[in-house]
């Protein structure tokens, strides 16, 4: 694909532009999964940058209201403009709509998150939190992972991979209206990664341990979550689950229409008469 292709979008009189892409994370604007996205993105347009000032994991959709909110300038390499925000990744997206952009953007990226976002992981994720905002205002959005909570992992593949699936959708703009895409890679060299699959949702839970500890001074208890995932299908092939861990790299389109249809018409049919 020749890159005009890939960033000429059409405005009111056919002009074209490049993409406006709104960038964020929940890893914390120095992450280096952020700077790996930005510098494979910098070819397709235009890239502001609004990312949390520190570490905000598992904060899945959380937005703060029991606090100010704080953004400043940061530099960032790559981007045309950078900001680091004291809120969550959903408070990025927030305020780089309505304080910091001068126009809405064509284009959400989250990402690259440091670890799996695939099966229930997408309820508690930050990464898809703010891919997730994007959706709900109608703006294009995708939420990226790697499969490896390592800091200094190898981001070659998954921004190779990160590029050509956002030039993808720069293609197919507005195509896929309040929805994301949750896009997970494996930490896999290029050459061991098998192709892109569209798959479903695997279903999954976490096996949940609260590990009790002694505070020195006080002895009183404390206590920090640990625990496994458990793969409630593994018998499936056609799940995120399995096609990641058979080398494949997911994307599963996500709404923010969270009914449940099947149920909405079993209940529909005398629950309440």
């Amino acid at each position: 694909m020749e890159e005009t292709e890939a960033t000429a979008i059409g405005t009111a009189d056919n002009a074209p532009r490049r993409p406006l892409m709104l960038i964020t994370n929940d890893d914390g604007i120095f992450a280096k999964g952020i700077r790996e996205l930005v510098k494979a993105l910098r070819p397709y347009g235009e890239i502001v940058v609004v990312a949390p000032d520190k570490p905000q994991s598992g904060r899945g959709h959380a937005v703060t209201l029991d606090a100010p909110l704080w953004y400043m300038v940061s530099k960032f390499d790559d981007a045309d403009r950078a900001y680091k925000c004291t809120g969550t990744p959903s408070d990025c997206v927030k305020i780089a709509l309505y304080r910091i952009m001068e126009r809405k953007p064509d284009l959400i990226i989250s990402g690259i998150n440091h670890g799996s976002n695939s099966s229930v992981n997408i309820l508690y994720s930050g990464t898809m939190g703010a891919a997730m905002e994007g959706a709900i205002h109608g703006i294009p959005s995708i939420g990226f992972s790697l499969l490896s909570f390592n800091s200094d992992a190898d981001f070659a593949a998954a921004a190779l991979y990160a590029a050509r699936i956002t030039a993808k959708t720069i293609e197919n703009l507005g195509s896929l209206p309040f929805t994301c895409l949750n896009v997970n890679i494996p930490c896999l060299p290029e050459s061991e990664i098998k192709g892109v699959k569209v798959v479903r949702q695997g279903k999954g839970e976490w096996i949940e341990d609260f590990v009790r500890h002694f505070h020195p001074s006080n002895k009183r208890p404390y206590y920090w979550l640990t625990g496994g995932f458990h793969d409630l299908e593994p018998e499936s092939t056609d799940t995120d689950t399995w096609m990641l861990d058979n080398g494949y790299i997911t994307v599963q389109p996500v709404t923010v229409d969270c009914t449940d249809y099947a149920a909405l018409k079993s209940m529909g049919e005398g629950w309440f008469d």
